[in-house]
């Protein structure tokens, strides 16, 4: 498949805020190497916790050969290393997931507005802050598959909801496309995992400086100068 345009999912996974500060390193890890590529990247929607870590993240990317960059980064991440709030200097494990979900704008599945639960809420700001006093934010939930997408980017309550059901249309396609291969579940599911610690595609040691791949046995040093944006080392082994 080759698509110039994705949409990246992060979630916190087992760690509690630990787990929500690493989701936010990733995004900004992969938001970094995305501009350092000239790509157009926005933030869709985003939950944040009090230490402004992300217990969910999506970001929109455009650009030339994106998704084949990208579609390897699906699944599990680990993260082993001394949190800034632990003051034993204990070691903590935490987990985030990754979903890469191509844009397919060329095929469209009919969504029936009944099959839509659509609520609007004022898009928030950092530490909980409102900044927008109208009620512009969208989540909708596509009742049939239960999947809930949301988008606060877009200042009017239109285009807010217009991008919210091209990301609903994008999981859909997934789902037509993996049933028509006759997998088991839907590609969002297969990426995202259980989020359990064992269940791990890659694995972020900072106090070894060391990353590693798990899927192609491969590591790499280095690991804040990687965490800047400089992934491709890691790229060009797949």
């Amino acid at each position: 498949m080759n698509s110039n345009s994705i949409i990246l999912e992060i979630r916190a996974g087992a760690g509690g805020k630990e787990a929500s500060l690493f989701a936010f390193d990733l995004a900004q890890m992969y938001t970094k190497y995305s501009e350092k590529q000239g790509w157009q990247v926005s933030l869709i929607d985003e939950s944040k916790d009090s230490l402004g870590g992300y217990k969910e993240v999506v970001i929109g990317i455009n650009g030339l050969g994106v998704y084949e960059k990208f579609k390897n980064e699906s699944g599990v991440h680990r993260v082993q290393r001394i949190p800034t709030t632990e003051k034993s200097g204990r070691i903590h494990t935490s987990t985030a997931s990754v979903a890469v979900l191509p844009e397919i704008p060329e095929e469209k599945i009919e969504i029936k507005s009944d099959e839509l639960e659509i609520s609007f809420t004022r898009a928030g700001g950092p530490g909980g802050q409102n900044v927008n006093k109208v009620e512009t934010a969208v989540r909708i939930l596509h009742k049939p598959t239960n999947i809930t997408v949301g988008c606060q980017s877009e200042r009017s309550q239109q285009r807010n909801r217009e991008k919210a059901l091209n990301i609903l249309q994008s999981k859909l396609v997934e789902i037509k496309k993996e049933k028509e291969f006759g997998k088991i579940a839907d590609e969002r599911r297969q990426q995202i995992g259980t989020q359990d610690r064992s269940e791990k595609i890659r694995t972020y040691n900072f106090t070894q400086d060391r990353i590693t791949d798990h899927r192609i046995k491969k590591s790499w040093h280095n690991i804040e100068k990687i965490m800047e944006g400089n992934l491709d080392p890691i790229f060009k082994k797949f």
